[in-house]
């Protein structure tokens, strides 16, 4: 075997080798928390520790359920106020504006992206938290005094604030995605429909996004994960009060990566405490790697297709 041979061969074992030290990344992460979680799952069981809400370390109980609940309650929010923004202007941008607007838009979307989620955190506690707490409460309150809006809590800090925030943090990913699979459909598609007499909408809708149906849906699922595990944002806005599971927009929550950054490393002296907060982690590790897998999976058969 000659030089060239034997560097283009050790240059490939060891390309592979990297990549799949890289994988490997993913299961060595899940097996330490797993591991490290062992001791409460052992003791208490996975259905005890989800559906209790009683979280007494110092008696020994952890239940999850308030902080699993403040999860579902924030990221619905932020999904519910994030999707529609984010298709319909990827749909504006992919569609309907001029060239210029488009290249002057999406510089400001990959910025989004890029914001420290602590100057996000900071946005909503000086901006959000005012305009839910002067503005929105009272008036939700006041014409419509039924669930979900009635709440004793009148800080501002809950769940719709940090859903709020949470959604402008989520939208340049539903964005940036939903676009790139749009502008993806083929031209001749719209082409033909136009020619046969469709309106601009009617193209839109019947052509354009049934053709990118499946590529937006990933965009949905990869935002999501991304609002399900973030952290410093909902913590410095949620309001974070323990034992309480949220029956209002208005009301506190606690999701479980705020209580992760919050409490880890305070009490450790006190057993199965660190096991607890670990199998919150691997709680959220296992949700987001499932979510990103189904995106990507989705947006790799749509490349496949194409």
């Amino acid at each position: 075997m000659d030089t060239r041979r034997l560097k283009d061969l050790i240059a490939r074992k060891l390309m592979f080798m990297l990549c799949i030290g890289i994988l490997s990344i993913v299961f060595l992460i899940a097996v330490g928390l797993y591991i490290r979680s062992l001791p409460i799952l052992v003791r208490s069981g996975i259905r005890d520790i989800l559906f209790s809400s009683l979280w007494r370390p110092t008696e020994g109980r952890f239940g999850l359920a308030a902080f699993v609940a403040g999860t579902v309650w924030v990221t619905t929010i932020s999904m519910v106020i994030a999707i529609p923004l984010g298709i319909f202007t990827a749909l504006y941008l992919s569609e309907y504006c001029h060239k210029r607007t488009r290249e002057l838009v999406k510089p400001v979307i990959d910025v989004l992206a890029g914001i420290s989620p602590v100057i996000y955190g900071f946005w909503g506690m000086v901006t959000i938290v005012p305009l839910v707490r002067d503005h929105i409460m009272p008036f939700c309150v006041g014409h419509f005094p039924f669930f979900p809006f009635l709440s004793d809590n009148y800080t501002g800090f809950c769940v719709l604030t940090a859903g709020i925030v949470l959604a402008v943090m989520v939208l340049p990913i539903i964005i940036a995605i939903a676009e790139e699979v749009l502008s993806g459909v083929p031209f001749s598609m719209r082409e033909a429909s136009l020619a046969l007499g469709a309106t601009k909408w009617q193209t839109v809708k019947g052509v354009v996004l049934k053709k990118a149906r499946p590529g937006i849906f990933a965009a949905v699922i990869l935002g999501l994960s991304r609002a399900f595990g973030e952290t410093m944002a909902v913590l410095m806005v949620a309001g974070c009060a323990m034992h309480v599971i949220p029956r209002s927009l208005f009301d506190p929550a606690y999701p479980l990566p705020a209580l992760i950054a919050n409490t880890y490393g305070e009490m450790m002296s006190i057993p199965l405490y660190d096991a607890a907060v670990l199998l919150a982690a691997l709680m959220l590790f296992l949700v987001t790697v499932l979510f990103n897998i189904v995106g990507w999976k989705i947006l790799g058969r749509m490349e496949d297709e194409a």
